[in-house]
């Protein structure tokens, strides 16, 4: 007679999951301006709920490999840098084709993956503990990796003067630390509900971030209509108020009018619940509604 052995999953297995449940909780959260949720589409034509998932789960091979990799050199080093460059690089290049060649998760492999290696290297560290040894690994340069001064990211930094995905990290994550938290938790203790507490998260980080994402697509005034609105929403009383609703209902049909979508926020919101889920007493359990 045979029976089922269970094995507990590695430390690296456990932060792979964490970080692609990170990925398809942000992808389900609804409504958010703009993006990819269990409404539909939201300003994109390539994408859909399905194929957010999809690819989500395609990168867990990738956020393991990064913990491991970590694990395995110990320290922050040029010699990890590069290491998770190549991960990183193999994860995306497995991502395109699953999506069958859509950008879904790019930005998220960059912070997802630091993040999961630092997590390795700071074991029952705070957040912001574990966001600064991930922006000294983002400081060190990777000889290997592409440079495409065309890419859509690149042209909007050097258009507009401002700081992209690469520099959100090599600072340490501002956005989630300094926003993106403390208002999820802000929201918590007001009896928000996690769905609604996620949510104005996610307005927290738009209302600081400049997002590439919504300046490629629409340029200074949509990144101030984000902005804006997601301040609007949370001066309202945030998102589980009836004033809040009626401004996020505003911001989505202005982000949809000018085919704006905040994916730099989206990718923030889940490096947040990320975080949040390596607290040693996360208030929600994973999946949680």
């Amino acid at each position: 007679m045979s029976a089922l052995i269970a094995t507990r999953p590695s430390p690296a297995e456990r932060l792979a999951d964490l970080a692609v449940q990170a990925l398809i909780d942000e992808a389900d959260l609804s409504p958010k301006p703009g993006l990819v949720d269990r409404r539909g589409s939201g300003a994109h034509s390539d994408l859909h709920l399905g194929l957010m998932h999809a690819s989500a789960q395609s990168l867990w091979p990738a956020f393991a490999a990064m913990a491991d990799a970590a694990r395995a050199e110990g320290e922050v080093s040029q010699a990890l840098r590069e290491t998770l460059g190549r991960l990183g690089r193999d994860g995306e290049a497995e991502m395109l084709r699953v999506t069958a060649g859509v950008n879904t998760h790019r930005g998220a492999i960059w912070a997802l993956g630091l993040l999961s290696a630092s997590a390795t290297l700071e074991p029952g560290a705070a957040a912001d503990e574990i966001a600064m040894t991930a922006a000294a690994l983002a400081r060190l340069e990777d000889p290997a990796a592409p440079r495409n001064p065309d890419s859509h990211g690149a042209r909007v930094c050097r258009r507009y003067g401002v700081l992209g995905a690469r520099e959100q990290a090599q600072h340490g994550f501002p956005a989630v630390i300094e926003h993106g938290l403390p208002q999820l938790n802000a929201s918590r203790r007001a009896g928000a509900g996690e769905q609604n507490a996620r949510l104005d998260a996610l307005l927290a980080i738009m209302s600081q971030l400049t997002d590439t994402c919504v300046l490629h697509r629409a340029g200074l005034e949509g990144l101030e209509r984000m902005q804006q609105g997601a301040r609007t929403v949370l001066a309202a009383g945030g998102a589980a108020s009836l004033a809040g609703r009626r401004q996020l209902r505003a911001l989505d049909h202005a982000m949809l009018a000018l085919n704006a979508s905040p994916g730099g926020a989206a990718d923030l919101l889940a490096a947040t619940l990320f975080l949040d889920r390596l607290a040693p007493a996360a208030p929600a359990p994973i999946g949680s509604n």
